[in-house]
């Protein structure tokens, strides 16, 4: 179809009769992605609020497929977590940078692995981990407002430094995966906490990288669970693949964007989570 054709079918898109307007919209999507700039200029150049609308309404369908897409060949893939949680992010902000945020993230685990060498224990690798990551570019957990959608999303907490449990546990395994640093998630009830582990079902010590980092042992998670009046499992204190952490991603927008009152943002992500089952 010529710009010319595809101008005239946008230009359509405010007729009042739901029915047309369902057809040129089902065409239009259709077209996939490449359609996409021609509405963007579409909207730029209107005044008509109906039409502003459902030209957002299309760009949105066509920028969720592609969401859903990706993040099925995700799980297909080998599921890096980084890529992972970029995807999450271009569900709210289709136009991020990844480039800039991966390149950032090289950066910071440069500046870590300039003070590390072999004769550094667990523990002292985890201390030059959390001051280069909290206290030199300033990583910190939101407390003021944990239930943010925004502390979701990995450009966000790039941008800001601060995030929740799970996109700090992410931006800090990380960077301890590009230094063979053998840290990993975990899935407790309730909370998102790290191990260092030197074999898969033992770990040495766990970290809060909500509270910068704080070391933590078993015996504390043991407390934890007796609080929330929880049994104790072995998921509990055991490493957890990038497939449960992203999962878990989706979950926490879930609930966040449930308590805000947006329900299609809800039922969006509780399609997205519905693909990784």
């Amino acid at each position: 179809m010529s710009n010319t054709e595809l101008q005239a079918l946008i230009s359509l898109l405010d007729d009042p009769d739901a029915k047309i307007f369902d057809e040129i919209s089902d065409k239009l999507i259709s077209f996939g992605d490449d359609v996409i700039p021609h509405l963007e200029s579409a909207w730029e150049n209107s005044f008509d609020h109906l039409l502003q609308e459902r030209i957002e309404n299309i760009i949105h369908h066509l920028q969720f497929d592609n969401i859903k897409i990706e993040l099925t060949n995700w799980k297909k893939s080998e599921r890096d977590l980084i890529d992972g949680a970029l995807i999450i992010a271009k569900y709210q902000y289709p136009d991020i940078e990844e480039i800039k945020i991966r390149d950032y993230i090289k950066q910071v685990t440069q500046d870590v692995w300039l003070e590390l060498n072999d004769n550094l224990t667990a523990l002292e690798k985890v201390k030059v981990l959390n001051r280069i990551i909290f206290d030199v570019h300033g990583f910190y957990g939101n407390t003021k407002n944990i239930n943010s959608p925004k502390n979701s999303y990995l450009n966000n907490v790039i941008e800001t430094k601060k995030g929740n449990p799970i996109t700090l546990g992410i931006v800090y395994i990380a960077i301890c995966n590009k230094l063979k640093i053998p840290m990993y998630g975990v899935d407790v009830p309730a909370h998102f906490i790290l191990a260092y582990t030197e074999e898969k079902e033992n770990a040495l010590f766990y970290l809060n990288v909500f509270n910068k980092g704080a070391v933590f042992s078993n015996h504390d998670i043991d407390k934890f669970l007796e609080q929330l009046k929880i049994e104790p499992k072995k998921e509990y204190y055991t490493p957890c693949s990038n497939l449960t952490i992203i999962r878990r991603l989706i979950q926490h927008l879930i609930y966040t964007y449930d308590n805000l009152g947006y329900v299609e943002k809800k039922e969006e992500l509780e399609e997205l989570y519905s693909l990784l089952k």
